[in-house]
């Protein structure tokens, strides 16, 4: 026969029952946390790229404002994008954002330090929210861009060559042409000569869907956001 337990023990039993309880509740959550939360991060990244799409889709439309809160949107919802969105700093241009569209150019930099367009694009917001010379004199600094004429965008928004260099440039083919013509375009805006619209309106023609895609379809938003018809 036992013995009856002592109320020490008793105690210790009643801990040890305790513990145990503990730990399996512990290794349960545990467990749950494990099931839930790559799907809560699916579901987070889904939600993301919904509000990305909904942004891009307003900013095709012309709805600038919309675009933008959606962008910033996604990067509130998932901080560790928010450098790639290069799309949220066009949409900031269009928007008159101009100190953010330079901030998020710079942070486009971080994971993209070799475009020559992201470099064009912060020129542009920093010659709006100061001047031409300090945008030239900030220029971001970039890796090897082979496209044809990115070489020659870059020296031009560096004041190093004229536009007609990055015209000349732009004969290697109809893509070529297609970012001579949009960014000689940009550029001429940027000081202020009436010319950029001949250069815009061309990039944004539909014979440059396929070769400027989603930069071609800036095109025709700068052409509808400038009311030029």
């Amino acid at each position: 026969m036992r013995a009856r337990l002592s109320a020490s023990t008793c105690g210790a039993e009643r801990t040890a029952t305790r513990g145990s309880l503990l730990r399996g509740t512990l290794l349960a959550a545990v467990s749950l946390l494990v099931i839930i939360a790559p799907r809560a991060a699916a579901q987070t990244a889904q939600s993301v790229d919904a509000v990305i799409d909904k942004a891009t889709e307003d900013f095709f439309a012309g709805r600038i404002t919309e675009s933008v809160t959606g962008f910033d949107r996604a990067a509130a919802l998932e901080p560790a994008i928010a450098p790639e969105l290069w799309q949220r700093g066009i949409a900031l241009y269009y928007a008159g954002r101009y100190r953010d569209c330079r901030a998020q150019f710079e942070s486009h930099r971080t994971v993209n330090p070799a475009d020559v367009e992201n470099a064009a694009w912060h020129f542009l917001c920093v010659a709006r929210s100061e001047t031409p010379a300090r945008a030239r004199a900030a220029l971001l600094p970039v890796g090897p861009d082979d496209r044809a004429p990115m070489r020659e965008i870059y020296r031009m928004y560096a004041g190093m060559v004229a536009p007609e260099s990055v015209l000349v440039a732009g004969i290697a083919g109809s893509r070529a042409r297609f970012y001579a013509a949009l960014y000689v375009g940009l550029y001429y805006e940027a000081l202020g000569e009436a010319r950029a619209e001949t250069y815009i309106r061309e990039a944004a023609s539909d014979q440059y869907a396929r070769e400027g895609g989603y930069m071609n379809r800036v095109a025709k938003v700068h052409m509808q956001v400038r009311g030029w018809k």
